[in-house]
């Protein structure tokens, strides 16, 4: 890994940017989490630069394009709202996920409404960081063609008819379910998390506290996973849910 000082210079970072890695600008200015986040992400295969600081990473936004931008919320010389702000009203609409110690629901909600996509709070798992910024890079790069139909092994969700089978057999699903199940297919093979289920599905921004994602998720392997059929319908340990292997669009 590069030391942080040499991640100050901007020249390694947009080298490997040209040779086309996704570049990631971490503007943070704790050094232990900067350490940590740019070891994190360089060894999933991001080019990485660094900036301790608010106005070093409005320069550094405003000189190079970047796949996605982690931003502290409260960071020195400019805070991480007012460096997002000023970057919208540039028209700068890299994604941004705002790493930040203070978790409110009226703090989310500040950043959310100055321009972020997401908002994740410290101390967080960089298993889930790295699904969101994933997450981020599939809904930018997506092609605009709208689908109706998904399908995950022998697994079919018709979006029109709100009607899901599998293996020749109807699922019996409550709208709720239904949209849960849409999630898990649109992001087949990847791990989303709890808190990603309640932001995506539930439209919440917070955990309420309740096994509400537990009981949904029984209910719904109690469909898909009938005696009989292979499991696809994954819980991974401490992470979240996976479901299936391989998906197409039909």
């Amino acid at each position: 890994m590069k030391t942080l000082e040499a991640i100050r210079e901007p020249d390694a970072a947009r080298h490997e940017i040209a040779h086309g890695r996704h570049a990631i600008l971490v503007v943070e200015d704790d050094r232990d989490t900067a350490t940590f986040l740019i070891a994190r992400l360089e060894a999933s295969g991001y080019a990485v630069e660094w900036a301790a600081d608010g106005v070093a990473g409005l320069e550094a936004a405003r000189r190079s394009p970047f796949d996605a931008i982690i931003l502290d919320r409260m960071l020195p010389l400019m805070d991480g709202l007012s460096l997002l702000e000023t970057l919208r009203s540039e028209g700068n609409d890299a994604p941004v996920i705002f790493l930040s110690a203070i978790g409110t629901a009226d703090e989310r909600v500040r950043g959310l409404r100055a321009g972020s996509d997401d908002y994740l709070v410290k101390p967080f798992e960089m298993t889930e960081l790295l699904a969101r910024l994933e997450a981020m890079h599939r809904r930018r790069t997506a092609l605009p063609t709208v689908l109706t139909r998904l399908v995950c092994d022998d697994l079919s969700l018709d979006l029109l008819a709100s009607r899901a089978m599998r293996a020749g057999h109807q699922l019996l699903l409550q709208p709720r379910a239904l949209q849960l199940l849409e999630y898990l297919m649109r992001n087949h093979g990847q791990v989303v998390t709890r808190s990603m289920i309640l932001q995506q599905v539930w439209n919440y921004d917070f955990d309420p506290g309740t096994n509400v994602i537990d009981v949904y998720i029984s209910n719904l392997r109690k469909e898909i996973d009938r005696p009989g059929l292979t499991p696809i319908l994954h819980t991974v340990r401490g992470k979240g849910y996976r479901l299936g292997q391989t998906m197409r669009n039909a």
